[in-house]
């Protein structure tokens, strides 16, 4: 247990992991609630798709500038601006929903808003890890990360369908807001050696776009994005589409929605608790090309299944083998870029796993309006299954390269 658990030896970090604990299950309860509420108030699966658009497409387009801060200015002063405004916006939605005044406009409005939000705080929040721990807890900090959002996964989807069941959505946009408290709290708490002022250039543009430059000439970190990248396109939003399956198919409603997303999320934090035994990277490039392979074959078999139970068992390997694949790349990344453009690199692999499933969810909510859920899913899972075979065929090239960037930056890679 000691080994499994080294970074939380760090004040800061046990605070922030608490925080997020308590902050994480409320946003999973959030995101089921959203999808529901959309879904009773239209019946439309294009408009789900829409929702998930609307949520995660300011990420896409503003993370670069977001990561860009992050390299720039003082990190935990952004995660307290951006959690304080993560917390004003379900509690809008609330009120909005207990007075009985909720259009799905208003879903959407708030969502991309918070959207806009996410787009600061991720690259901040992910580049603020190695400040806490330091580079011999690394590893096991992101995967601890990882652990406590699935848990969260795992709690947050079966707490909300037993509320929007009891007493309706309004309550699960509530909680979440009162539970960022918790974070704000926490980071409040923290006490930080004076950040060491980096140089800032007068041309911003400039700065962002050495960010992309960086990427384009590091093969690893390339292919590991173009790979979350692709399956967060074609793999991930499958979710979106998961009140219709939970309805239409499996005819387990709201209650049966909460346990097949709870189902995913039990998976995705035995897959990150497995990741946090790790105290190297040795191996991680084939754990990544593995769990994209495993995730589409899972993915592919999940649509093509009629029975309750056999979906929520292959949605607990769609879950594991997402997280690992993209917990090992997050790791794998961090491992290898220097703390001078961790922030926009950070940016980018926030782009590539959050900002490319809206376009995914717009464009497999259109499909599923005309061929069907299952269908489009199906789709989705072969797509990531041949590009797992793609990137598996390059990884002994990529590993070779990776290994030496791993040495530069002195992380520990286990042999």
């Amino acid at each position: 247990m000691p080994h499994f658990t080294r970074a939380l030896r760090h004040r800061n970090y046990r605070l922030f992991f608490s925080g997020q604990l308590i902050s994480l299950v409320g946003t999973w309860m959030q995101g089921i609630a959203e999808s529901w509420l959309v879904y009773r108030l239209t019946g439309s699966a294009a408009l789900l798709g829409v929702a998930g658009f609307a949520s995660q497409i300011p990420v896409l387009f503003l993370a670069t500038i977001g990561g860009s801060v992050a390299d720039r200015y003082n990190r935990h002063r952004i995660l307290v601006v951006t959690q304080t405004a993560s917390m004003i916006l379900p509690l809008t939605l609330a009120a909005l929903v207990f007075t009985g005044r909720v259009q799905v406009w208003h879903v959407f409005a708030l969502a991309a808003a918070l959207g806009v939000v996410n787009a600061f705080d991720v690259p901040a929040r992910q580049s603020f890890v190695v400040e806490m721990v330091g580079k011999e807890d690394l590893v096991n900090a992101i995967a601890l990360n990882s652990s406590i959002v699935n848990a969260a996964r795992a709690i947050g989807p079966a707490v909300a369908g037993v509320l929007i069941a009891a007493v309706g959505e309004g309550w699960c946009f509530l909680l979440n807001g009162v539970s960022y408290i918790a974070v704000i709290t926490g980071l409040l708490m923290m006490k930080l050696p004076p950040r060491l002022q980096t140089s800032r250039p007068t041309a911003a543009f400039a700065h962002v776009t050495h960010g992309f430059r960086y990427v384009r000439a590091t093969m690893p970190v390339r292919d590991l994005l173009l790979m979350v990248g692709l399956v967060s396109i074609a793999g991930m939003p499958y979710s979106t589409l998961m009140p219709i399956f939970a309805e239409e198919i499996l005819h387990g409603g709201a209650r049966g929605l909460g346990l097949l997303m709870a189902s995913a999320g039990v998976g995705s934090l035995c897959g990150a608790l497995a990741l946090a035994s790790r105290s190297t990277v040795r191996g991680l490039g084939r754990v990544v090309g593995a769990s994209a392979l495993v995730f589409g074959l899972a993915l592919t078999l999940f649509a093509m299944s009629r029975v309750y139970w056999l979906s929520a068992a292959l949605l607990f390997v769609v879950g594991m083998s997402m997280i690992t694949q993209a917990a090992s790349t997050n790791t794998l990344i961090q491992s290898m870029v220097p703390d001078s453009v961790r922030g926009r690199v950070m940016a980018i692999y926030a782009m590539s796993f959050m900002g490319m499933a809206p376009i995914g969810a717009l464009v497999e909510g259109w499909i599923a309006e005309h061929i069907g859920a299952p269908y489009t899913v199906m789709i989705g899972g072969c797509v990531c299954v041949a590009g797992a075979i793609v990137f598996n065929v390059r990884l002994p090239r990529l590993r070779a390269m990776a290994r030496q960037l791993i040495d530069a930056q002195h992380v520990e890679a286990g042999g």
